[in-house]
């Protein structure tokens, strides 16, 4: 189950705020990619469709969190 936190990161990614590896997120991105909620490109992440539709179901909007 997702969150409060994960409905964020999902909204901070589909706005394409930027993650360093550093990032005390980190652990948590790498449990949504794992959980096919997000999918790295290149350097940068994205929201797959399954997060996507989590984010839509939660109610929260990409230009909210």
């Amino acid at each position: 189950m997702l969150t409060d936190s994960d409905i964020a990161m999902l909204c901070d990614i589909g706005q394409s705020i930027a993650f360093s590896d550093s990032d005390d997120r980190h652990d948590g991105l790498l449990r949504l990619i794992a959980d096919g909620y997000v999918q790295k490109d290149g350097d940068t992440f994205e929201l797959t469709a399954k997060g996507e539709a989590a984010v839509i179901d939660r109610g929260a909007g990409l230009n909210e969190a």
